[in-house]
């Protein structure tokens, strides 16, 4: 079977406090786009290249992605579920489209689909409730890819709450530079503030309004780190983007825009995807 990933944007990000755990109480908007990768496991049959801690192979295409199989978040949903159901020999398949270190959840949700997609295949019989159990353990943000939808998302990530927001009538410029911005260092650079506004409250504003109420905390000190990504939101701005920000703690940064932007020739040496929202 096969499935697809996506990848997500944050609406907004605000760093609320620091936790006696060492994690931060956020608030942001989780929001889904189209952009995709493409997860696929099948029958695979005993060989010298399965050992007898394994059964699995694990194939991976497309962009690279640095570290140990062992790490791929592919492999820790296998592995999980792999702890309390028997599963057969399988190869998995992973085609990756969507950049890493990029803030778009890319990661989260490819181990999230991969939940889904044991449990659909081998029909294990786990409830949404529990595959959210299962997630959770894995990353903040995972239980929101196996809901989908646009959620409010406050705690560490981990505490959903549906949110009424339509921007399907927009169009979506995404851009991520040559940079990848580790998640730990851009959270060592945040001091932690209470919001004067709750962004359930901002979205409900016009979304010619969001540029100056809705904030992503972490721009101030990447962007100071790292000005070309900034150089990326203000591009974005002049193009008529109704709203631009960086997505979770970077690299990339998109514009919601009302047409399809005309960006032929720009962005050069930078990964640039477009759509339409959902």
């Amino acid at each position: 079977m096969i499935c697809f990933p996506n990848a997500k944007i944050n609406l907004g990000l605000q760093i609320v406090s620091r936790r006696s755990d060492g994690y931060h109480n956020l608030e942001t908007i989780f929001y889904p786009i189209d952009l995709k990768d493409a997860l696929e496991i099948l029958p695979a049959y005993k060989s010298t290249e399965f050992v007898s801690q394994k059964n699995y192979r694990f194939f991976q295409h497309g962009n690279t992605i640095n570290g140990e199989i062992d790490d791929n978040l592919v492999i820790k949903s296998f592995l999980l579920i792999s702890q309390e159901r028997e599963i057969p020999l399988i190869d998995i398949h992973l085609l990756k489209k969507i950049p890493s270190g990029a803030g778009l959840g890319g990661g989260s949700s490819d181990a999230a689909f991969m939940l889904r997609l044991l449990n659909d295949t081998f029909d294990l019989k786990y409830s949404i409730n529990e595959l959210m159990r299962l997630a959770s353990k894995i990353g903040a943000d995972c239980p929101f890819f196996l809901h989908n939808k646009p959620v409010l998302a406050k705690g560490i990530g981990n505490e959903l709450e549906a949110i009424d927001i339509n921007l399907s009538e927009y169009f979506l410029l995404l851009v991520k530079p040559d940079i990848s911005v580790a998640t730990k260092e851009a959270y060592a650079m945040i001091t932690p503030q209470q919001p004067e506004l709750s962004l359930k409250e901002i979205v409900k504003r016009p979304i010619n309004e969001w540029n100056y109420i809705m904030k992503n905390d972490f721009e101030t000190p990447i962007f100071k780190k790292y000005p070309e990504i900034c150089n990326i939101k203000n591009q974005l701005l002049e193009m008529g983007a109704h709203y631009s920000s960086m997505s979770g703690s970077g690299s990339s940064v998109y514009g919601i825009f009302k047409n399809i932007p005309d960006f032929k020739g720009l962005f050069k040496d930078c990964f640039v995807w477009c759509g339409k929202l959902n």
